[in-house]
């Protein structure tokens, strides 16, 4: 039962350190408000800050300024607005803070203190509760209040199931750790909170603190922002989630290529996190993050109420088990009732083929607007990102050099069609299968130009005649003496090999000069910049063996 001596205000923590940490502040918030309501009391949040640090627009990037967070708190339901004012407060640290908020919860008894799960907030947590003596529930993915006690809902036995807690009778101010995304504010279509009863202001409480300068603290060593590539997982716009279901890690290996296909991150569940397929850090479910992307897939995953907690606000969710009766199709948008490692490669080519036809048509589109979301350049750098390639790697896997690619992702340069040939090849995607019929008519006639051109050319003579559409053919090329060989205006795609017959040949490729005698030779891409130039008295003859995509 509730202590009679408490107040009936919940209090939440407000996390200032970043925008992403104060969002998960006012999902805790949301969840005050709703407890708030049942037992007639008000939902306060609760700031700790420096005197003067009422901007905070100083040296923390993504912090969030007090002003803007006293506006989002009472439109995201407060009732009030705490602010515990100490110098100390400038650099947040787990101590500090959790002997602060102690004192002050101690002098005004409130029923509960809730503070999101985080690293900081489960240590200070701990910290604050211990100072109090009070007890503390950890990692809650749910509380209500039933038959006046407050009941939260908290993984056990490794999250094999879920245990209800609640405190013993007549006990003081209660804390507890909660999930981030225990409940969502209402948001409107540009993020913003929508005000609670258009509530955009209410009573803000300044309350200086002390704090014992004669306790020996920890010493902040240095602090800085979390690596942009640490948040793509709760941040992003499709998650491919693995499970058991797919045997070992060759199978799990399966889920990374669909999330490279799609763009999306990867994710597991608690089996193949403890047997090291994934990192820890990409634990989807209570004991792990919770996502909310546009598009999630569920493969190989039994669907336990563990996991499903985490996935429950993704706006499209397909699942992948050969259990037809798994738990998972019950939260699933789009089921598929199959064997994983029988289904995913069918899914992966047919995924690639619609990123490669996507291409082609923004390619083709005279309308797309360059540096946009949408536009070739900028599809193409997500490719190379969700590959974790640079530059270099992707002109090197494209037959292209990296000022080709920096034109191409600032769509500074249209490549010609022929380019998507050599992406697909690189991603393993048989061009016959996006390309439009009128496209691949389009290659076959380009390169059937290209030998007409080579063949009426003074220095070439076809030794194999009629080939205009054959991928295969064959040259003698013919360079006057001291001479440069005269270019043909087609640049095709493709492999070469020339043979030096007669002669001394000077071969420039991509700026680096060769020298070949007579008998010598050289394999190239023919995409690849490269010059010709006759080094010998008499001319020189080669043999060219051409080979196009």
């Amino acid at each position: 039962m509730m202590n009679k001596n408490m107040t009936n205000e919940i209090w939440v923590f407000g996390d200032l350190r970043h925008e992403r940490l104060f969002r998960f502040s006012l999902n805790v918030l949301a969840k005050a408000r709703a407890l708030s309501r049942r037992i007639n009391g008000k939902a306060v949040m609760v700031f700790l800050c420096a005197p003067d640090d009422g901007v905070r627009s100083n040296n923390d990037p993504g912090s969030v300024s007090l002003k803007s967070a006293f506006e989002d708190s009472f439109a995201g339901g407060a009732d009030r607005v705490c602010v515990l004012e100490n110098d100390q407060f400038s650099v947040p640290l787990c101590d500090v803070y959790a002997e602060a908020l102690a004192g002050v919860v101690k002098q005004h008894a409130p029923l509960l203190v809730l503070i999101a799960l985080t690293d900081f907030g489960r240590e200070m947590a701990s910290r604050a509760a211990r100072i109090c003596d009070a007890g503390l529930m950890a990692d809650c993915v749910d509380l209500r209040i039933a038959e006046e006690r407050i009941v939260g809902l908290c993984p056990a036995w490794g999250g094999e199931i879920m245990a209800e807690i609640t405190y013993v009778d007549g006990h003081g101010t209660g804390f507890a750790t909660v999930h981030p995304q225990i409940q969502t504010p209402r948001i409107q279509t540009n993020g913003e909170v929508v005000p609670d009863e258009d509530r955009a202001k209410g009573e803000v409480e300044r309350i200086p603190v002390q704090t014992d300068p004669d306790v020996n603290r920890s010493k902040l060593l240095s602090r800085s922002l979390e690596p942009p590539e640490h948040r793509k997982l709760e941040e992003a716009e499709i998650v491919v989630v693995g499970g058991a279901g797919l045997g070992n890690m060759e199978g799990f290996g399966l889920v990374r290529e669909l999330a490279v296909a799609v763009g999306g991150e990867v994710a597991g569940t608690r089996p193949p996190v403890l047997l090291h397929w994934v990192d820890e850090d990409r634990l989807i479910g209570q004991t792990g993050k919770a996502v909310r992307p546009n598009l999630l897939f569920s493969i190989g995953i039994s669907g336990a109420i563990q996991y499903t907690a985490g996935i429950s606000e993704s706006k499209t969710i397909v699942a992948i088990n050969r259990d037809a009766n798994a738990p998972i199709f019950q939260v699933a948008d789009l089921g598929v009732v199959v064997d994983a490692k029988t289904f995913l490669p069918l899914l992966i080519a047919r995924a690639k083929q619609v990123v490669m036809r996507k291409l082609a048509d923004v390619l083709s589109d005279t309308q797309a607007v360059a540096g946009e979301a949408g536009s070739f350049g900028a599809k193409i750098q997500k490719i190379r990102e969700s590959r974790e390639w640079n530059v270099e790697q992707l002109a090197k896997a494209t037959g292209q050099t990296p000022e080709f690619m920096t034109l191409v992702e600032s769509d500074e340069m249209s490549p010609p069609v022929s380019f998507l040939l050599r992406l697909a090849g690189a991603l393993g995607v048989d061009p016959g299968t996006f390309l439009r019929k009128e496209e691949q008519t389009a290659i076959r006639d380009q390169r059937a130009q290209a030998f007409i051109k080579r063949t009426k050319s003074y220095s070439y003579e076809t030794l194999t005649p009629g080939a205009e559409e054959s991928h295969l053919r064959a040259f003698m090329v013919t360079i006057e003496s001291h001479h440069a060989h005269k270019p043909v205006e087609y640049r095709h795609e493709g492999e070469e090999f020339i043979y030096v017959m007669e002669g001394d040949l000077e071969f420039v490729l991509g700026g680096k000069p060769h020298v070949l005698k007579k008998g010598e030779s050289i394999h190239f891409n023919s995409d690849i910049p490269h010059k010709l130039k006759s080094l010998s008295n008499e001319p020189t003859r080669c043999l060219v063996m051409l080979y196009t995509v």
